[in-house]
């Protein structure tokens, strides 16, 4: 093995690698995730607002499993990832709900809720994409999710605004950053990672109207929850279902398509998912300064390195 290589967007040294193998050897009794949040310690391996990356870490450590660079310790019971099995169906919508039709007037002033971890509102939105969306329910580090209603309170669309895909070399040309700078900056990149439009609702020019509504307050509402702002916004279509209709309308660029490699681009020689359609939409007009200026590292970090 080369004395350095890249994974998860991280240089990793073989003084590094022997450390971790060691430590696997030495605390067998260490859990995964132990192990990942040792690792973020050692290497100061932190968010903007000072917090461990230990999800990002476990990630890393599977795929150092997966080059046979490591052997992870056996994955504990309780830890196992636990197949999501429908419950009982919900019930049925209100006559009202059926079959939502009619100008986009007629729905107006719409409700908008940021949802509440644990609250009603959220579990609904989870039970829609659960049942609606071809994707189903995957939500992965800082997020944020909104329910749509009509201003009587019936659902009517939700959206999912999650992590951005690591790599992708139509956003990142369109962008026009370093790998360097990429690193460091993609957290103020958040990918539209769900959005549903609930099929018993067809009114002409709703989906497109949500997508604008949601690109106005976005960065914002990031602001409040997470301290740090976005800049902008990308998705990804599967042109295979879908044809971008929405996006467009709402005005979001057309960047490409992308090889089909998934979000974190795991062999560039084997595609592992289906090709997309990448869509972004800037969320400031200075995005491409403020996305490629490079973060000075915080103090705490300077002296942990």
């Amino acid at each position: 093995m080369e004395s350095d290589f890249v994974c998860q967007g991280r240089s990793i040294s073989t003084a590094e690698l022997d450390w971790l193998r060691q430590a696997v050897a030495i605390h067998s009794d260490w859990s995964r995730k132990r192990l990942a949040r040792e690792l973020c310690q050692r290497w100061q391996w932190r968010t903007a607002q000072g917090r461990l990356k230990d999800f990002a870490a476990r990630s890393l450590l599977l795929k150092l499993q997966t080059r046979g660079l490591v052997v992870l310790p056996p994955l504990r019971a309780q830890y196992q990832t636990r197949r999501w099995e429908p419950g009982p169906p919900p019930p049925q919508p209100p006559p009202a709900a059926i079959g939502i039709e009619g100008p986009l007037d007629g729905l107006q002033p719409l409700r908008w809720s940021l949802l509440l971890a644990g609250s009603l509102e959220e579990g609904r939105m989870h039970e829609h994409l659960r049942r609606h969306h071809y994707l189903g329910l995957r939500v992965v580090g800082e997020n944020l999710k909104y329910l749509v209603q009509t201003r009587d309170g019936q659902d009517v669309a939700c959206l999912l605004f999650g992590a951005a895909a690591w790599q992708s070399a139509a956003r990142d040309k369109f962008i026009g950053w370093t790998a360097a700078q990429r690193a460091q900056g993609l957290s103020q990149v958040v990918n539209n990672t769900r959005f549903l439009v609930l099929p018993w609702v067809k009114v002409p020019g709703l989906a497109s109207h949500v997508l604008s509504r949601a690109v106005r307050r976005l960065s914002g509402d990031w602001q409040c929850k997470y301290g740090h702002p976005v800049w902008l916004v990308e998705t990804f279509v599967d042109g295979d279902r879908f044809a971008g209709t929405a996006y467009r309308a709402a005005n979001w660029q057309w960047l490409g398509q992308t090889q089909g490699r998934g979000r974190q681009g795991p062999d560039p020689r084997v595609r592992s998912t289906s090709v997309k359609e990448v869509f972004v939409y800037p969320l400031h007009r200075h995005f491409r300064q403020r996305l490629q200026r490079l973060r000075v590292a915080p103090a705490w970090e300077r002296e942990g390195a």
